[in-house]
């Protein structure tokens, strides 16, 4: 279970281990200082993605090994019947998207019921607008600025659109879920993110495929701040 209660504070960078060299899976995870960032844990089902990636014992592997937050982002068809696993495996939030939700409620409200933080998120093409029944509830709202499946896309400047509606909308509401983006952030990218409103900044490539992921993670840390 959670080692780690990660304050709801921003900024902070939550390296994606998808882009990590899974047989050093240890020497990824020591990169993340867990006082100030979270992991990120993209799964997927090669059904809601294009795409197969791993399942909660991955996840409880980087559970062993790192006390950081783990940030464990669904992109699967039925997300609620995971849910228990992941948490288990020590997932400190689960975030699920709202298109592969048959009972957007009840998904939420089993996250919430195994303990674990709520996210939630939107393929590029769904409006923002749809999400806000549920937005009150949420701990974190994820803006997806690539279509979700692989890592290594471009950064698709349309979406800061979204990072400012869900600020406006977190403003006006009294929420108070974190902004989230996933997807073509660096250190290019995340200030402009930053300057939208976005609190959680996932970065794969850009950080364990750098020459030095350290250094390149040092530097994202600097460019949101």
């Amino acid at each position: 279970m959670s080692r780690s209660p990660h304050p709801l504070a921003g900024p902070i960078v939550a390296p994606s281990i998808l882009s990590a060299d899974f047989a050093r899976l240890g020497g990824a995870l020591a990169l993340v200082d867990p006082a100030r960032d979270w992991v990120h844990c993209d799964i997927m089902d090669n059904h809601f993605v294009p795409n197969l990636t791993f399942g909660p014992l991955i996840v409880a592997a980087a559970r062993r090994l790192s006390a950081a937050f783990l940030d464990v982002h669904l992109m699967i068809e039925r997300p609620e019947t995971l849910i228990a696993g992941f948490r288990e495996a020590g997932a400190d939030l689960v975030t699920v998207h709202l298109e592969a939700c048959a009972d957007p409620a009840a998904v939420l409200a089993a996250v919430r019921s195994s303990g674990a933080r709520v996210g939630l998120t939107l393929r590029p093409g769904t409006p923002f607008a749809q999400a806000e029944p549920w937005l009150k509830d949420l701990d974190l709202f994820l803006v997806m600025t690539v279509e979700p499946g692989f890592g290594g896309q471009a950064f698709m400047p349309g979406m800061l659109e979204k990072v400012r509606a869900a600020r406006e909308w977190r403003e006006r509401h009294g929420a108070r879920y974190l902004i989230e983006v996933d997807g073509g952030i660096s250190s290019v990218t995340a200030p402009q993110c930053r300057a939208a409103g976005a609190d959680v900044f996932v970065a794969g490539n850009a950080v364990y495929a750098q020459g030095d992921p350290a250094q390149a993670l040092a530097a994202l840390r600097a460019a949101i701040r």
